[in-house]
Formats: structure tokens, sequence, C-alpha cells
């Protein structure tokens, strides 16, 4: 179904969106998702812009944002605020490199470790165990 024809409910929005409900009531309950206007006793209306927006959130988490970073990017959304918007995308950018520096240091550490263990022969202590145990900086 294409999304600029979509009308349902809270669940035809979560499937529809690919999340669950309770994935939708919380992104309301964080003001990021507006819940529609509805008649009382009847079930409310979600539209194709609430779509848009609930794939807009999740993609941004998939890239790392938070959701603070995402209410943030969503106030940024009228197209005026372009070099904010970079701006928080720069500071994701770095801190994902950072996160990458730190994967590679673990990766060669344990790697490290485990060639020390893979060399060690006999009933000694196992190398790994006595490193973490002494607290030797990773």
């Amino acid at each position: 179904m294409s999304t600029l024809s979509f009308r349902g409910s809270i669940g035809a929005l979560a499937s529809a969106a690919a999340v669950n409900v309770e994935t939708i009531r919380f992104y309301q309950r964080r003001g990021l998702l507006a819940e529609p206007p509805g008649p009382p006793g009847r079930v409310r209306q979600y539209g194709p812009t609430h779509v848009d927006r609930v794939r807009f959130i999740k993609t941004a988490q998939r890239l790392g944002f938070s959701l603070a970073d995402v209410a943030s990017l969503l106030v940024l959304d009228d197209g005026t605020h372009c070099a904010a918007a970079r701006q928080l995308a720069e500071r994701k950018l770095r801190d994902v490199r950072d996160k990458l520096r730190d994967l590679r240091r673990m990766e060669s550490a344990l790697e490290s470790a485990v060639e020390v263990c893979a060399s060690a022969r006999g009933t000694v202590n196992c190398p790994l165990v006595d490193s973490l145990r002494r607290g030797d900086r990773v």
C-alpha cells in the first residue's frame, strides 16, 4: 500500500511503519508523534504523514541518533535550518568515528589475548584471565 493513501488505526500505522503499537505510543508520549484528533468513541485515524514520521524516526535511530537528536531534527525540518541539521549530523559522524576507533582498539587487544591464549601450553594460568584480573589496560 502506498503511504500516500494510507488511513488507518494505530495498529495499521504500526504495521505500515514496521514497528509495534507500543513504539507508536512511546513516540507519542515523547512528543515525537502527534496523536490525530478523534471523535469520542471512535477509532482515531492516522494518515500518511504519521507513517512518514515513524519511518523517519526509525531511520534516524538506525543511524545512531538518540530520540533527543531526532526531536531536534524534526524541529529543523522546515527547510531553513540545513546548517544546523548538518552540524548535528557532523557531531554524530564524529561520535561514530570515535566508536570505530574504540572498537578497533578492542579488536586488537582481544586478538592479542587470543594469540597469547593459543600459545599457552601446559597447566599455566590462562593469560587472558590473568590479564583481566590484573586490570591490564586494553
